[in-house]
């Protein structure tokens, strides 16, 4: 679904733990969340205090917004939750990599580990039964 322009820039001026709240909503809504991959696709990551990062947003349009920098040669990447429930988090466990929920404007969006995340999701996704 296409944000319209005043969402974007409205959410884009949110402090990084409301962009992660609004983040968790829209991912449990669509049950999808954005990603970027490079052509050799391998993910994109960041690093901050010796961690690495896996960025992940709530929609196609504020990962785009990203492409820029060192993720020039990246594309935006759909997962549905189950992928990233029987896919990526393993590779997120195995390698100890922390989540970056919605980065923006060249910073750092709010960082939860994978366990963080689930539970906060689940308790999301449990409001939608």
């Amino acid at each position: 679904m296409q944000l319209s322009t005043s969402e974007i820039e409205a959410v884009l001026k949110l402090d990084s733990f409301k962009r992660y709240q609004y983040s968790l909503k829209k991912i449990a809504d669509n049950e999808a969340l954005f990603t970027l991959i490079n052509k050799k696709g391998e993910y994109a990551f960041s690093e901050i205090e010796g961690s690495e990062l896996i960025p992940i947003w709530s929609s196609p349009d504020f990962a785009a917004k990203c492409i820029s920098g060192h993720w020039q040669e990246y594309e935006t990447k759909e997962i549905s939750l189950d992928a990233f429930e029987n896919e990526l988090a393993e590779l997120i466990i195995e390698n100890e990599y922390l989540l970056d929920v919605f980065p923006a404007n060249d910073k750092t969006g709010f960082i939860v580990s994978l366990d963080e995340f689930m539970r906060d999701l689940n308790e999301e996704l449990e409001q939608y039964e």
